[in-house]
């Protein structure tokens, strides 16, 4: 099995780690990841057996996206070579970034304007700069979802897995047909239904996450895309920890770490949970 074979479902393992939108922070990162123990301080896999899971956007916002999707196809080699495992899932980032790119040769005035919507989204003209074909194939192919025990991971709080396909392997399959599609109207679609938020939250939340979890299967959804302050109405604040919402069925862990000078965490889960949370330090300076 490769480090980055396609599986819509594994098994818990003994530690699973989670972090979502990193956008470009990647000093952040590594510090998160040495801290958690599954990186040395040269940013290289000790980890062991433990499964580390990034849930999508990796690029725009912060320093170095290039950068930060380097390190995790890294450590998607080095952990796959000592029995642990790196999945990466797809984030409405990657889309927007693919899609600003596909079609900047095709229209240069920007009439369909996927490079506008791009940059002011965020975009990093460095990061186009920088990516190789080599990246553009990797990204392409990130799923958009994956189970791992009792745990439903995906980028995005958002209806529109369910509206793709009724499984795992189908969503990951249409969303692969789309981001090979030469047409805009496709494009054009899958980059606003992946930029909603907030379909878990409020009353009609619960229904609407009973019926992810009977077609995907899973017990409980992770995801990002959500600053949690943004979630909980508390903007410019530092989400802490993660956050469990809707009877505990949801929990948002993007820590908002583009955003916010001392944000960022990078979360352990267990079958029962939250079981540990690694924050960012906090520097003197930064209080």
């Amino acid at each position: 099995m490769s480090e980055d074979t396609p599986i819509s479902s594994l098994p818990m393992p003994e530690q699973l780690w989670v972090v979502s939108d990193v956008h470009g922070a990647l000093s952040k990162l590594k510090v998160l990841l040495l801290r958690a123990g599954l990186t040395d301080f040269d940013g290289s896999w000790r980890g062991g057996q433990a499964q580390l899971v990034f849930l999508g956007d990796y690029l725009d916002r912060g320093e170095d996206g290039a950068g930060v999707l380097r390190l995790v196809r890294t450590l998607q080699r080095q952990a796959a070579l000592v029995g642990g495992r790196v999945d990466a899932l797809l984030g409405n980032h990657e889309v927007m970034f693919l899609a600003a790119l596909m079609f900047r040769l095709r229209d240069p005035k920007d009439e369909f304007g996927f490079y506008d919507y791009w940059l002011g989204n965020g975009g990093q003209p460095r990061d186009m700069a920088l990516i190789e074909p080599g990246d553009l194939g990797w990204l392409a192919d990130r799923p958009a979802m994956l189970r791992v025990g009792p745990w439903l991971l995906q980028h995005a709080d958002s209806a529109m897995y369910l509206k793709l396909a009724g499984s795992i392997d189908e969503v990951n399959a249409r969303m692969r047909e789309k981001l090979t599609s030469s047409d805009p109207a496709v494009w054009q679609e899958l980059v606003t239904a992946f930029a909603a938020r907030f379909a878990f939250a409020g009353s009609d939340g619960g229904p609407l996450i009973r019926r992810v979890l009977t077609a995907f299967g899973g017990e409980r959804i992770v995801h990002g895309h959500t600053p949690i302050n943004l979630l909980l109405g508390t903007l410019g604040e530092e989400p802490g920890a993660p956050l469990p919402y809707a009877a505990r069925l949801c929990v948002d862990v993007d820590s908002a770490m583009a955003y916010i000078p001392g944000a960022g965490f990078i979360t352990r889960l267990d079958p029962q949970g939250i079981a540990e949370v690694v924050t960012y330090p906090l520097l003197s300076s930064q209080r």
